[in-house]
């Protein structure tokens, strides 16, 4: 089975650069808010993040029966008669991907959820917060789409999985060198999570940059017929810098701010969303490298050899770009 990909797909990554800014969410698109409930009927909101605005007239997000008190420190106060229950929900009007909400209640509990965006705001139903309510399946689907999420949209991740398809011919090769990349970013993003070996973020995104830059120059190189150790057990090179890219999947998961309890089947749901979205890609390609070569076989040889420049100067470019973040690390 010739699983190369079809380079159809090179002029959508002359532009990659300009529309993704790799793969983390930062969480860019994702804040976080805790709420205390301080009392009975008597609660607290915190905003983590910095860059999002502010909430001004705290009253719009909350039911009707709810009231606004003076600010506290960092936080916002509020009251609730009766209190907040299943049927309640915050309207958080904030243009992100979503947010992380962590509900502290007055019994001891801690839940968390991940809510993705829904139009022009972020709906967080009480249904998934409140203590006892929360349900598993809920918590498990959204981590798994957020991990799918997270791979489709990670565009430096993926073209680390277009590489090795270029590089490799023959279906178990395919299957055992994604077989390392997975076990290998498993390992990692685990690791970073539980907080067993955190690593910096800035020169995690400079090494998956590097990876692909390698990757590229490998593909070239086979293409010119000069095969090395990499072309004879690839999955020695995607074990390698899968671990990289798991330290770099752990900055959509890791600083999300999930209670304690909640992480473990987070993590694994999110990782299986991974896989599963990496799986989705490759099976794409595969489909789309079949019908071009059954339509413009004498051209397949020249658009690999175009994807493969393509992959490494998108790659080059970002390895330059996040370079000057080493230099800021504390």
């Amino acid at each position: 089975m010739h699983t190369k990909i079809s380079s159809t797909l090179f002029l959508l990554l002359a532009f990659l650069p300009g529309l993704a800014p790799a793969h983390d969410v930062d969480i860019t698109g994702v804040a976080r808010i805790f709420i205390d409930e301080q009392a009975p009927g008597s609660y607290s909101l915190s905003v983590v993040d910095q860059q999002v605005p502010p909430l001004f007239n705290i009253e719009r997000i909350l039911p009707e029966r709810c009231e606004g008190l003076s600010p506290g420190n960092y936080s916002y106060r509020f009251q609730c008669s009766p209190a907040l229950n299943i049927n309640d929900s915050l309207e958080i009007p904030w243009s992100l991907q979503g947010l992380v909400a962590v509900a502290r209640w007055a019994d001891g509990t801690d839940v968390s959820g991940y809510f993705p965006a829904e139009g022009a705001g972020i709906s967080i139903p009480m249904s998934d917060l409140k203590a006892g309510a929360g349900s598993l399946t809920s918590l498990a689907s959204r981590y798994f789409v957020l991990g799918a999420e997270h791979i489709l949209f990670g565009i430096d991740h993926l073209l680390f999985v277009l590489g090795l398809l270029l590089l490799l011919q023959g279906f178990w090769k395919l299957l055992k060198t994604i077989t390392a990349f997975t076990i290998a970013h498993s390992i990692t993003l685990a690791f970073a999570v539980l907080g067993i070996f955190p690593v910096p973020n800035a020169p995690i995104e400079v090494l998956i940059a590097l990876s692909i830059v390698m990757l590229a120059r490998e593909v070239i190189m086979s293409q010119r017929g000069e095969l090395t150790l990499v072309h004879e057990k690839p999955w020695i090179v995607a074990f390698v810098f899968g671990l990289f890219h798991g330290f770099g999947f752990a900055g959509a998961l890791g600083e999300l701010g999930l209670s304690d309890a909640d992480i473990p089947l987070a993590l694994l749901f999110f990782n299986l969303g991974v896989e599963g979205g990496q799986v989705l890609f490759i099976m794409g390609m595969i489909a789309v490298n079949t019908v071009f070569t059954k339509l413009f076989a004498s051209s397949t040889a020249s658009a690999h050899r175009g994807l493969a420049y393509g992959l490494g100067g998108i790659a080059c470019f970002w390895f330059l770009e996040r370079l000057p973040a080493l230099v800021l690390i504390n």
